[in-house]
């Protein structure tokens, strides 16, 4: 059973040399090989920037920038991460960025997320009713995905990004180390404290 869950070196080092060709492929500049990585990733880096603006506009606008940022830079990738990470960090500092212009115009942003609840690993959407539930349970799940978008949008920047990094994303504590340039000490400490401050804000409100 062990080795059911072990991928074979052969598969992984074919995966690995399949990026690294692609790679080369992006940094040569063939506009196909970008092509493929806009349809591959464009989705879920499109995700990652509402759920960080709550604001469908400026992600697609944050979309667009984080991949002609990528097509601009391809040539310092130095392979340290995967290139999915690689995306990911470009689409963290340009949300960084953003947030940091609004903040100067004086203007909030909020998040929404389907965010843990204190030390559970659970997504608070989790929690929700299910799209066939009756209409006062789909009230109900409504009040308190109002409630769950005021309490994410009250966290800090740095809490917010990682909470969607572990939990929403699925990053490893590693992966969102390497995206948020920080270390795994870290993650694991902003992931407690960021959890923690949600189930504070939200006691009472679910």
């Amino acid at each position: 059973m062990e080795l059911d869950r072990v991928a074979p070196a052969a598969a992984v080092e074919s995966r690995s040399s399949a990026e690294a060709e692609f790679i080369e492929r992006l940094k040569q500049g063939e506009a196909a090989a970008f092509e493929e990585l806009v349809a591959a990733r464009s989705g879920e880096i499109f995700g990652l920037l509402f759920r960080l603006t709550e604001n469908s506009e400026e992600a697609r606008d944050l979309t667009q920038e984080t991949f002609l940022r990528a097509f601009q830079n391809i040539g310092r990738f130095r392979g340290e991460a995967d290139i999915r990470t690689w995306i990911y960090r470009i689409a963290i500092n340009q949300a960084r960025n953003r947030w940091r212009w609004w903040r100067r115009r004086s203007r909030d942003s909020t998040v929404s997320l389907d965010a843990p609840l204190g030390s559970s690993d659970q997504p608070l959407m989790a929690t929700l009713a299910a799209p066939s539930a009756n209409p006062e349970q789909r009230t109900l799940a409504h009040e308190r995905e109002l409630a769950l978008r005021a309490a994410l949008g009250k966290l800090s920047l740095a809490y917010r990004e990682t909470v969607i990094l572990r939990d929403i994303e699925g990053f490893t504590y590693e992966e969102i180390a390497m995206t948020l340039g920080i270390n795994v000490g870290t993650v694991k400490s902003r992931l407690a404290r960021g959890r923690q401050e949600l189930r504070l804000k939200l006691e009472g409100s679910l």
